[in-house]
């Protein structure tokens, strides 16, 4: 249960940190600042399975989560199941990538989730994180 004037963002990543030396525990510690400076209480959720990624985003739903910002990985371009899980979501989606996938190879340059996500940002690193959180705050 969300206690009053908190907001509640669920935060789905499938790859811990293969960007430098930035570990998930980092993007996680930065988002946990910026979440109690925001206001939010934002929960973490990492898996390398497909089905149990829909089935957090099904929770998600049940939950009545404010939002979720998700880093999909390699799923992005090609995962129908986590794209249908997203669609049924209510709150606002914010796809995240830490690497700029338009600047990458040309597979990766197409989301099949860019129809059910209010908005994606990538290739500010870590920093990619922190702006989608600010993004789903004011989507509030």
């Amino acid at each position: 249960m969300l206690e009053p004037g908190e907001h509640h963002i669920e935060r789905s990543a499938v790859t811990a940190g293969k960007h430098g030396t930035v570990t998930l525990a980092d993007i996680d510690q930065a988002l946990q600042a910026l979440g109690e400076e925001l206001g939010a209480r934002v929960e973490s959720f990492q898996t390398n399975f497909e089905g149990a990624m829909c089935e957090r985003i099904h929770q998600a739903f049940e939950d009545r989560v404010d939002a979720v910002l998700i880093n999909a990985g390699a799923w992005t371009h090609y995962s129908y199941g986590i794209r249908d899980a997203l669609a049924i979501l209510e709150a606002p989606v914010v796809e995240v990538h830490m690497s700029n996938i338009h600047a990458r190879e040309p597979f990766r340059h197409h989301s099949v989730f860019a129809d059910v996500v209010r908005g994606q940002l990538c290739g500010f690193g870590v920093e990619s994180y922190l702006l989608a959180l600010r993004a789903a705050m004011r989507m509030l």
